[in-house]
């Protein structure tokens, strides 16, 4: 039992894995999702886990491709890209859906898509959204029929009611859960999992939910130190007991009851001196609980204020530049770089579905192909590799990217070279454009910053690096991708994957 409520608080938003699945083996593409640090490339890994998932699902591996396309999700709308979240969601449930599972089986998949909708709209404050997909995950819950989720369920439960102010719900709920340890009086194993419950409302980042966890904690712990007490009072009663009547066997006389006497002296001072000591962690452990609640609080509060400065930086600087005479290179850089901090603010910050629209892609492809042919070097092959069918996808931010990109190969690659556009169909619904060129290519070591911006100190003279991420940012607004081939070695080719 300890196992398994230590499973539920730790693994917060995946911990919900049926029976069937527990003995499959992760595929190389999971694997690799899950080494990626989310913290320096979530973007890699999100990615990563799309394409695990949709592996999974061309295998029939359904429980596996619905995990890995749930904690896609969780990547999505933790940088508040919740369309995305949405669309990739719904498709793992038309993947379950479609699949040959049995009913129980089939509930415990969506059980953990309809729960990623929750965490969403409890993120988005949105109550009654929140409230019917808690309905929904109970029905599902009830089909499943397994243990495990019948207690992630409860746990899931109490953070709605906490986050809500529900209190009185979410302590009664919170409770069922405690109370199944607290009968068996394994106090420890209660104390481990409010311990778990306090740490995961820190990193969730909500003050009212760590504020009534270590309410409950403390409710809890005096409850049971009383009846620890009874319990050890109890035993000593009955040892008393024993002894006395033991003694009363033996020997009556007087010395051997102060021997008595003496010895439970000795074990009620030590008794005591366990309660001191344990005093004493108990108020260094608030001391430290309160200095991190503050640390945690003032880090939020830096982090509001330097997003708050960084998209709004190029607002407050341009009325000055525009003053300046934009014939001066250095004050078009500035110019320049102050449109792109807007853009990527703007594409970073938005939360709007991206609108498709049909496009002819070997028209669409020749007419960017010929935007750079009166730049490129002499003798360089310009080639465009595209079929005559209607695609869709969202012309502008396509346009951009593929604008971009090439006019990078065209500036990096030498003459008698070769510059290629090339379009292929992945799937039913994923298809990708291809930048290849046959310049000097970008080191390896480097390819992992291309996309971040704001790395380096740079002349803006020279440009200000934030190109690609720009483009990286449209291609993730499309529920697709922009990222390096590694496996292409004569040069530099840059895949754009979307999905429609």
């Amino acid at each position: 039992m300890n196992r398994k409520f230590t499973l539920l608080f730790v693994n917060l938003l995946f911990c919900c894995s049926v029976a069937f699945a527990q003995e499959a083996q992760k595929s190389d593409l999971q694997k690799k999702a899950e080494s990626i640090n989310v913290q320096e490339n979530i973007a890699l890994a999100r990615s990563t886990y799309i394409h695990a998932f949709n592996d999974y699902a061309n295998k029939g591996q359904v429980l596996q491709g619905v995990q890995c396309a749930a904690k896609a999700a969780a990547l999505y709308y933790k940088e508040n890209f919740y369309q995305e979240a949405f669309d990739l969601l719904r498709r793992a449930d038309q993947v379950v859906g479609a699949s040959s599972l049995t009913s129980p089986q089939q509930s415990a998949c969506h059980y953990l898509t309809t729960k990623e909708r929750l965490q969403m709209y409890i993120k988005m404050r949105r109550v009654e959204s929140a409230k019917e997909q808690l309905r929904i995950l109970e029905s599902h819950a009830a089909i499943a029929s397994d243990d495990d989720t019948s207690n992630d369920l409860l746990y899931t439960k109490a953070v709605y009611y906490y986050t809500f102010g529900m209190n009185a719900q979410g302590n009664a709920v919170f409770k069922e859960m405690a109370d199944k340890l607290t009968a068996s009086k394994e106090y420890d194993k209660v104390d481990e999992v409010y311990q778990t419950l306090i740490a995961n409302a820190r990193k969730s980042g909500s003050a009212g939910m760590v504020a009534q966890s270590y309410s409950n904690y403390m409710a809890w712990k005096d409850s049971t130190n009383a009846l620890k007490h009874a319990d050890e009072i109890k035993a000593l009663k009955q040892q008393i007991a024993d002894n006395e009547a033991s003694i009363a066997d033996k020997d009556s006389s007087l010395t051997t009851r102060w021997i008595f006497i003496v010895g439970l002296l000795i074990l009620a001072g030590a008794l005591a001196a366990v309660l001191v000591v344990g005093a004493v962690i108990l108020m260094r452990y608030i001391l430290l609980t309160r200095r991190q609640k503050k640390n945690i609080q003032l880090a939020n509060e830096s982090n509001a204020l330097k997003a708050k400065f960084i998209s709004n930086i190029s607002a407050q600087l341009e009325p000055t530049i525009r003053k300046l005479d934009s014939r001066q290179p250095e004050v078009q850089a500035l110019l320049d770089f102050s449109e792109h901090i807007q853009t990527l603010s703007e594409l970073e910050n938005a939360t709007e579905p991206v609108e498709f629209e049909d496009v002819q892609v070997q028209q669409f492809c020749e007419g960017l192909m010929d935007q750079i042919r009166d730049t490129v070097k002499s003798d360089v092959t310009l080639t465009v590799n595209a079929p005559k069918m209607s695609v869709p996808m969202n012309r502008e931010y396509v346009s951009h990217i593929l604008s971009h990109l090439l006019a990078n190969a065209a500036e990096y690659t030498p003459a008698e070279g070769k510059i290629t556009l090339e379009y292929k169909k992945r799937g039913q619904h994923s298809h990708q454009f291809l930048v290849s060129d046959t310049g000097v290519g970008i080191p390896e070591e480097q390819r992992d910053d291309l996309f971040k911006p704001f790395l380096k100190i740079r002349d803006l003279t020279t440009g200000d690096g934030l190109g690609l991420p720009i483009c990286k940012q449209m291609a993730l607004r499309m529920n697709g991708d922009l990222d390096i081939d590694p496996a292409f070695t004569k040069g530099t080719r840059f895949v754009l994957e979307l999905h429609a």
